[in-house]
């Protein structure tokens, strides 16, 4: 998504020696962006709002459901993935918390309140309270992203991150009394893709990039579509939700460390596939992808009013009427994507609160380079 979503780059060293380097700092110019990653985020994204388009359809058709299926289970990880991997340099320092208490913990608390009153008008829940603890739609994301970007300190110190978040997801699992604050199961769930992420360097990525893997993702994903046609009758795609335990699925408990370990394999290949196929140069939406924190937070308002005014039922029941939501969605998160809509929101998606923070020489040097 946005820098917010995706990256805390590196702050001031808290050193004595920082305060000497704050002139340079300050004249430094701005890193420039990799179009690779703003392509793959602003793509994500319209999988995304594609996806909750898709939603309303999947009871009518068992090729949009095995389309559901499939973009399920590779779109949030990818982002969580590349989350992860411009995670690797938070370290608790004062200007990386400050980056994420702006960029994530406020505005799920903006958005969490927003989308509990929007619930409340929309739907048939008019008593629901505003509850920090119990992340509404698509604000859970912002929840675990900031669970895990505080626990990178840790993933960086033990000797097998991997395994051991791999472990701690199969566990999840298993418990269906975790319970609902912060969505902790979708937070221990889809935590070894972040973990993941920050194993990552930028070698591995031009892995992905070559022509032949481009090449050899094509008959994966047709192959892995097809998987997913046949799976429509016989397998829950909640399972690539990772929001509910085995027993809450209505499966043996043995089958969550099974399913854990199968989807997160299935997860880590079609993300390459996906990978393989964002373009490295810049293109016309290469400067959407700085956007993708505001359309993700806004499109779930457009997603959720076209089920509350019936937009859905002139399209239901043929091919027509699924392309032509698909194409909306993608054009209406597109939108929410723009540097002008980017801008409107700022103040609640990327605040700066300067007022809520001390201002000390290495913390505005940090924050420079943080922001940069």
């Amino acid at each position: 998504m946005s820098d917010t979503m995706t990256a805390l780059r590196p702050g001031a060293e808290t050193t004595p020696s920082a305060r000497t380097e704050e002139p340079a700092a300050a004249n430094r110019p701005a890193r420039q962006r990799d179009a690779f990653f703003d392509n793959a985020k602003y793509l994500a994204i319209v999988l995304v709002a594609v996806g909750h388009a898709w939603e309303p359809l999947r009871q009518d058709s068992r090729t949009v459901t095995a389309l559901y299926t499939l973009v399920y289970a590779f779109h949030m990880p990818a982002f969580i993935i590349i989350s992860g991997y411009f995670s690797r340099t938070f370290d608790g320092s004062p200007a990386r918390l400050r980056r994420l208490v702006t960029g994530v913990a406020v505005p799920y608390v903006v958005f969490e309140t927003a989308y509990t009153f929007f619930t409340r008008w929309s739907s048939q829940d008019p008593d629901r309270p505003v509850s920090l603890l119990d992340p509404l739609y698509l604000t859970w994301f912002l929840a675990a992203l900031f669970v895990w970007r505080l626990t990178t300190p840790l993933w960086r110190l033990v000797r097998w991150p991997l395994p051991l978040a791999l472990a701690i997801a199969m566990a999840a699992t298993t418990a269906p009394s975790i319970g609902r604050d912060l969505d902790l199961q979708r937070v221990l769930q889809f935590l070894p893709y972040f973990v993941f992420g920050l194993l990552l360097r930028p070698e591995h990525f031009r892995l992905v990039r070559r022509r032949a893997a481009r090449v050899l993702a094509v008959p994966v994903a047709a192959c892995a579509l097809g998987l997913a046609y046949f799976a429509v009758p016989r397998m829950d795609y909640a399972w690539f939700f990772h929001a509910d335990s085995a027993p809450e699925l209505g499966v043996p408990v043995w089958y969550g460390p099974l399913m854990t370990l199968a989807v997160f394999g299935c997860s880590l290949v079609l993300v390459g596939c996906f990978l393989a196929w964002v373009p490295g140069r810049r293109t016309w939406f290469t400067v959407l992808g700085a956007g993708t924190l505001s359309g993700y937070l806004l499109h779930g308002f457009v997603a959720q009013a076209a089920k509350h005014w019936g937009w859905y039922e002139p399209v239901r029941g043929g091919p027509i009427g699924v392309i032509a939501a698909t194409l909306v969605a993608a054009v209406a998160v597109t939108a929410l994507c723009a540097p002008p809509v980017r801008r409107a929101f700022r103040r609640v998606t990327e605040p700066r609160m300067a007022w809520a923070f001390r201002d000390t020489a290495n913390g505005r040097a940090g924050a420079r380079r943080a922001a940069s």
